[in-house]
């Protein structure tokens, strides 16, 4: 079975939650008997074709990105038209404007599927202008997937095909056998000596600083708690992060910069519980609450309705809170520093939870089974 999976970015370029996404996706079906391409954009494409343990990437020139839609030129449509013809079914990850124009150019033989990552939240004028060929596109779909129940009911498109019988609930994962190289480096690395950080006595946040990240809230928290900090990435939201910080306890709030895959493992091993603070449906997943459950940590999120209350069970792996309230935001990270067994409580049932959900196994057999259907195999 040949699938081709198309996104605007990819690896070896900067890394993202959706990236990361599409490759524990190749991973985990390979063992279901899946061969996967990758078609993307890169503002480098050089080489333009990369062989990766995931599967073969194949890359165009990105020749402008207005509002994170990258754009493609005459070569993407070519080359994507001989990609989907080697495919047995094509898969879309949602939003991608270019991806609908590429499909409609080529008006593929094969069954395509979409899976449904995120709103568009920020860019209203775009999706106003959008909807016509996105809605154009959803139909030409033999399959949406939603990555969590309260998405599938939240999201207004996904909504409206709750009676359609081509809605798919599956959530993201990590294939925890394709982590194995830096997961054994971890083991090496000592985050006092490292960082400065006593083990088990930070909460940690990991990844870029973005607008809907709620960080601003999180460091008002960490100032009502008196609470340690840990933040590991950067993003266009540092410098006013910092700038907040400097009114704090010395050492409170710590900036770790951009750290490696071995490094955030073992700062997620170490850490009290993982905080994802974000309060906007931006946040339409959080893939590092998935490697804290793989981890066994305790998760702090927010109640924005998209997944992260489905990878994070409240009461279950951890604790829910309200979007931008820092008392209650504070007041959960202190119920974590001061029951150390409920901690390890939600650390035990996070590990559980992504056995049965999120592991490399449940999402490989999940999207082979959706591929099957849809080839009818």
């Amino acid at each position: 079975m040949k699938v081709l999976h198309v996104y605007r970015t990819y690896f070896p370029d900067p890394p993202g939650g959706l990236q990361e996404a599409v490759r524990q996706l190749a991973l985990a079906t390979a063992r279901e008997g899946v061969e996967s391409r990758i078609f993307t954009l890169s503002p480098r494409p050089d080489p333009d074709v990369i062989e990766r343990p995931e599967g073969r990437v194949v890359r165009c020139r990105s020749w402008a990105a207005p509002a994170s839609c990258d754009l493609g030129g005459p070569a993407a449509f070519s080359r994507f038209a001989e990609l989907a013809r080697w495919a047995d079914a094509i898969h879309y990850q949602f939003p991608w404007p270019f991806a609908d124009l590429l499909h409609l150019a080529a008006r593929p033989a094969a069954p395509a599927i979409m899976t449904y990552q995120s709103d568009i939240v920020r860019q209203r004028w775009l999706g106003r202008l959008y909807t016509p060929l996105m809605q154009r596109t959803m139909r030409d779909m033999a399959a949406v997937v939603a990555t969590s129940p309260a998405y599938a009911r939240t999201s207004p498109p996904l909504a409206a095909m709750a009676d359609s019988g081509r809605l798919w609930v599956i959530p993201n994962g990590i294939d925890e056998a394709a982590c194995a190289e830096p997961l054994a480096a971890a083991r090496d690395i000592d985050v006092a000596q490292r960082y400065g950080l006593v083990a088990g006595r930070y909460f940690l946040f990991i990844g870029v600083f973005r607008y809907y990240k709620g960080l601003h809230v999180l460091l008002q928290a960490a100032r009502h708690a008196g609470v340690t900090i840990a933040l590991a990435g950067g993003g266009p939201e540092r410098a006013a992060l910092e700038l907040q910080a400097a009114g704090m306890r010395p050492g409170q709030v710590r900036f770790l910069g951009q750290v490696s895959e071995a490094e955030k493992y073992a700062l997620i091993r170490d850490s009290r519980a993982l905080v994802l603070p974000s309060h906007l449906r931006s946040e339409a997943f959080g893939m590092v609450l998935v490697e804290a459950a793989m981890l066994g940590r305790p998760m702090i999120s927010c109640e924005i309705g998209t997944g992260t209350s489905f990878v994070n069970a409240q009461d279950e792996t951890g604790l829910v809170v309200s979007p931008e309230d820092p008392i209650e935001l504070a007041d959960a990270m202190l119920s974590l520093e001061k029951d150390e067994a409920l901690a390890r409580r939600f650390g035990e049932s996070a590990r559980k939870r992504y056995e049965q959900l999120f592991s490399g196994p449940a999402l490989g057999q999940a999207y082979a089974d959706l591929y099957r259907r849809v080839l009818k195999t």
